[in-house]
């Protein structure tokens, strides 16, 4: 194997990932760097396969690609369907409002549109919401972009991602965000049921690059503002 291969949206989620200029061959933000951090580290060619979001997954099991690596929290509806490795990053979730939106809490939310990807861990929360009506997204090239979209034009009264992409739309003044719950959420790498030599190889090139702070200098790089989660990531599982 010269290459490596990872399936991803082609999306602007910043920091996590930029919308690329060239259909997703090159691509720049926290995940595409860590990616290559590993990628480097098994001294192999990076290359992106950009898809929509609920193609990841079984592009991995067709062997398409050898991991999805976007944005993936390790979930039981996930791991029933791929292995994953090690935690690379560990992330909270934030519900985002329209601008002047009074809603502070899960309990404010009774009666709202709620937005989330559908199968994602930011879904799970979103049905812990009582009352509120929720609004599956998937099955799009951007279903990031959709769904701020959604909350724009209030097709939806609130969406839930996770913290690192959210935070930074309630800067913005057309958004607020409502809250933020300390979910404390791990994210891996999906590979296939079929793969273990892969899966213990990029495994094993995540906890080196881990552990000699090189994924720390990345995360310092793109993400100043949020606390670097050092001990969940060298324990390799959440917190």
């Amino acid at each position: 194997m010269t290459k490596i291969r990872f399936a991803c949206i082609d999306s602007e989620a910043p920091p996590l990932f930029d919308l690329s200029q060239d259909g997703g061959k090159t691509r720049t933000g926290f995940e595409p760097e860590v990616a290559q951090l590993v990628a480097d580290e098994l001294g192999l060619e990076l290359e992106w396969v950009v898809l929509p979001w609920d193609d990841m997954i079984p592009a991995v099991q067709r062997g398409d690609a050898e991991g999805v690596w976007c944005g993936q929290g390790i979930i039981p509806s996930r791991q029933e369907q791929v292995n994953f490795t090690r935690p690379y990053t560990v992330f909270n979730e934030s519900v985002l409002v329209r601008a002047g939106d009074p809603a502070r809490s899960a309990e404010a939310l009774s009666g709202y549109k709620v937005a989330a990807i559908a199968g994602s861990a930011n879904m799970r929360l979103a049905e812990t919401f009582p009352g509120a009506e929720l609004v599956p997204f998937g099955a799009s090239d951007d279903v990031f972009g959709d769904m701020i979209q959604a909350v724009r034009d209030g097709t939806v009264d609130a969406m839930v991602d996770d913290d690192v992409v959210t935070i930074p739309l309630g800067d913005e003044p057309e958004f607020d965000i409502a809250f933020t719950a300390e979910t404390r959420n791990p994210w891996g790498v999906g590979v296939s049921k079929d793969r273990q030599d892969l899966l213990a190889l990029i495994d094993g090139a995540i906890e080196r690059v881990i552990a000699d702070g090189r994924l720390e200098t990345v995360w310092q790089k793109w993400m100043p503002g949020l606390p670097y989660p050092e001990q969940p990531l060298r324990d390799g599982r959440p917190s």
